[in-house]
């Protein structure tokens, strides 16, 4: 049996025809203004629709009654009224199947644009005695932030218990998204009739910005860079080598006492210890847009993933990142370490709004006036300035102008990003064409 495609279809029934039945069988959100980039194609079903199969059985349905009235044979009309009745059991069936169904979303706790994250679908079927079978669901509030529409299909739940369905989804706008609205389908038991239901569960995911490889060069010239001309400075109060003694105090451990010494001297002393610290680097975001055309909030974009990835980079190999940026108001993180300092890093970068009040002169004059200790400043901005990578270090600061040839030799994305499409839907509306 051959397969039936959409080009088959205007073949048997004409373009109006196939026009009228995707005007029935589905509903499809507004393209998006040319600036605004690709928009995810979400498909929306009525709460009632007929399948194909369903047509041509309604088709043979008035055929059969034509006949039965024309001749009119008691037998034709018993097999009208069974081809009703079937097609009532249907739609019923599909009802039931749909009821008692109970969704919840497991959602990760972050993702990046452009690489693959997965949602989990959690079906219960609480009814008793009946089971749900072949239902499909779609995301329909949120789906926005991803290339696709999350789509989850499930063939069986018996009565009281559970299934998990895990989806492969592709983020692509960064930023915190809320998953609201979901459709759940079914055309159970003969693919005449389909029903569909809304359910309601809220739920956030936080997108991070694109993530791409750094070249290891960068990252030893943000060593280089420290004021202090020393990759690893000791500090006291550590635990990590031997400075010196000193008098021991009441309080003090008295795993640190010196007792050779102490036995020569004839006085207690103690030995001091230090942590080796790594470089320190405090990140700087220039978002600050002159005019909302969509090559400045592509280069906004870049230069936000930019930092994204170095700010990972830096702290997977032991080194202290710190963030400076304008997000309403100053956006100051400290330089530290760790995983769970990362994430905060990454999740302020990809919460980043547009900037229209503070230039990058300000963002400057922000960075120097923290109380941070001695630190190398990197600072990644979408224009074009005098100072770039090959000139190294300025003054103890980097800057990365993303359109330049050192960034891109420093930073290599997917080829396939596209940057005009990662930015939040809401900073997408305010595009101006330019």
């Amino acid at each position: 049996m051959s397969r039936i495609t959409s080009a088959n279809l205007i073949e048997r029934f004409g373009p109006r025809g196939i026009a009228a039945w995707r005007w029935l069988t589905s509903r499809r959100r507004r393209p998006p203004a040319p600036d605004e980039g690709p928009a995810t194609l979400i498909r929306k079903r009525p709460s009632v629709d007929f399948s194909l199969t369903g047509l041509i059985y309604c088709a043979m349905m008035l055929f059969m009654g034509f006949a039965a009235i024309n001749s009119d044979a008691n037998l034709l009309f018993g097999v009208l009224g069974l081809m009703i009745g079937i097609l009532l059991i249907s739609a019923m069936i599909c009802r039931l199947v749909l009821s008692g169904l109970k969704v919840d979303r497991v959602i990760p706790e972050y993702a990046a644009v452009g690489q693959n994250a997965t949602i989990q679908y959690d079906f219960r079927n609480r009814k008793r005695i009946w089971p749900s079978l072949s239902v499909g669901l779609a995301e329909l509030e949120g789906a926005e932030a991803f290339t696709r529409q999350p789509q989850a299909y499930v063939l069986h739940i018996a009565p009281g218990k559970s299934a998990s369905v895990p989806v492969m989804v592709v983020p692509k706008r960064r930023g915190l998204h809320k998953l609201t609205n979901f459709q759940i389908s079914t055309s159970f038991p003969f693919g005449f009739v389909k029903r569909a239901l809304i359910g309601r569960a809220e739920d956030s995911i936080l997108i991070y910005p694109a993530l791409g490889a750094v070249n290891p060069r960068l990252l030893s010239l943000c060593r280089s860079a420290e004021r202090g001309g020393a990759n690893m400075k000791p500090r006291r109060n550590g635990a990590d080598e031997f400075y010196g003694v000193k008098e021991f105090r009441p309080g003090e451990s008295p795993r640190l006492i010196y007792w050779k010494r102490s036995a020569r001297t004839g006085a207690l002393v103690s030995k001091e210890m230090v942590q080796i610290s790594p470089p320190r680097l405090l990140i700087m975001v220039d978002s600050f847009i002159e005019s909302p055309t969509l090559p400045e909030h592509v280069a906004v974009e870049k230069a936000i993933a930019m930092a994204a990835s170095l700010a990972s980079r830096a702290m997977d190999s032991g080194m202290a990142v710190g963030l400076c940026a304008w997000a309403g108001n100053w956006t100051s993180v400290a330089p530290q370490r760790g995983k769970r300092h990362c994430r905060d890093i990454i999740a302020a970068l990809a919460a980043l709004p547009i900037n229209r009040t503070v230039p990058a002169s300000e963002l400057v004059k922000q960075a120097k006036d923290l109380s941070f200790d001695p630190v190398t400043p990197v600072l990644f901005t979408p224009r074009s300035m005098q100072m770039g990578l090959a000139e190294r270090v300025h003054g103890g600061m980097i800057v990365v102008s993303v359109d330049s040839d050192e960034a891109r030799s420093w930073f290599r994305f997917d080829p396939s990003m596209d940057f005009a499409r990662c930015m939040p839907a809401d900073q997408a509306r305010e595009i101006v064409s330019g």
